[in-house]
């Protein structure tokens, strides 16, 4: 399998080259893509020398998929001339995931469904409903999901290197955390450029950029909304989320309370969850137990009082990894197994 990597020198790109390295080290050929300021330059991988080619005016003639992870934006303008040279795109962006056109696929929820791709193009969905989908896929064919309320926790790698950035500089430049403890006002971190808030030391209620339509919701909520519904393929999914972005470095948090059609005991969905390879059941999952790692973490799984046949739990997953970088080279595999 020939296989190409546009963004290949970005947080996720890096992640991807990592997996690829220990998933498929054999492949015939892999070429590596990026902005014109980042041609030229050469990245180690697997005992070779890859020099970083030009996104925008390369040929991708002769490769069997090509992995994007550079924005939407890049997406959107590159991901068809991709296709027309002959290559399958697995899209980590948020460009085609609710064209209906495009599969979106989490591997070990839907893989059948990267088999109808009319346009030559296959989704990720975003970092944090990726982390929840294997769980809540088995939960609902044991017993049928109605709704999910969602309070997601996220990482800020998930806003890019500029996320990880602000954190980093707002922690050291913070004279006095301690007096954080009696008043909030007393610590100068500096004005976000990121975040509407400063996110060192803090929680912000406000993930994504505000969406227009009269839910009064940000993008990531949206997102987690309506990915859920098409790759469980419930079409009527009820889902409450609440997107809240935290200080910490990797690995995004969902705190869920389920609603089924059929009853199902704590001990059942323990059970069902840990015969999965890609799940780790672990009483207090934390983002720190789940970096660097390819299962979902899942954990304090216990009974609701709010639903009469419901389920709340808590899930981490490394949204760089399990997130992103990982599932888009599972789809690779998949691509290759039906060449």
């Amino acid at each position: 399998m020939k296989i190409g990597i546009v963004g290949a020198t970005g947080q996720v790109g890096g992640v991807m080259l990592d997996i690829m390295a220990k998933r498929m080290p054999d492949i015939d050929e892999l070429r590596l893509f990026a902005s014109p300021k980042s041609a030229g330059k050469e990245i180690n991988w697997n005992s070779q020398t890859i020099t970083v080619e030009d996104a925008s005016t390369a040929s991708y003639e002769g490769l069997d998929a090509v992995l994007f992870s550079a924005g939407g934006g890049t997406s959107k303008e590159l991901a068809p001339k991709v296709v027309l040279d002959g290559a399958v795109v697995i899209d980590n962006s948020s460009a085609w995931r609710q064209d209906d056109g495009v599969p979106l696929v989490v591997v070990g929820a839907n893989n059948d469904a990267i088999a109808d791709r009319p346009k030559g193009i296959i989704a990720n969905p975003n970092c944090t409903t990726m982390v929840a989908m294997p769980i809540m896929k088995t939960l609902h064919e044991a017993a049928g999901l109605k709704g999910m309320i969602v309070s997601s926790y996220q990482a800020v790698s998930g806003s890019g290197l500029a996320g990880v950035d602000e954190l980093t500089t707002q922690i050291e430049g913070a004279s006095s955390p301690t007096s954080l403890v009696t008043d909030g006002s007393s610590v100068n971190l500096g004005e976000p450029s990121t975040y509407v808030e400063p996110i060192a030391y803090n929680a912000l209620p406000w993930a994504g950029d505000l969406v227009d339509d009269g839910l009064y919701e940000t993008s990531e909520e949206q997102k987690l909304r309506h990915e859920s519904r098409k790759i469980l393929g419930i079409d009527d999914l009820m889902v409450a989320p609440t997107c809240v972005r935290i200080p910490v470095y990797t690995g995004h948090s969902l705190a869920i309370t389920a609603s089924f059609e059929s009853p199902i005991t704590p001990a059942e969905a323990t059970s069902l969850l840990s015969q999965r390879d890609d799940v780790i059941v672990d009483n207090i999952p934390t983002p720190l137990k789940s970096a660097g790692i390819d299962e979902s973490l899942v954990g304090r799984i216990r009974p609701s009082e709010v639903f009469e046949n419901g389920l709340s739990m808590f899930i981490v997953g490394d949204n760089l990894r399990k997130g992103a970088a990982l599932n888009a080279v599972q789809i690779a595999e998949l691509v290759r197994d039906s060449l």
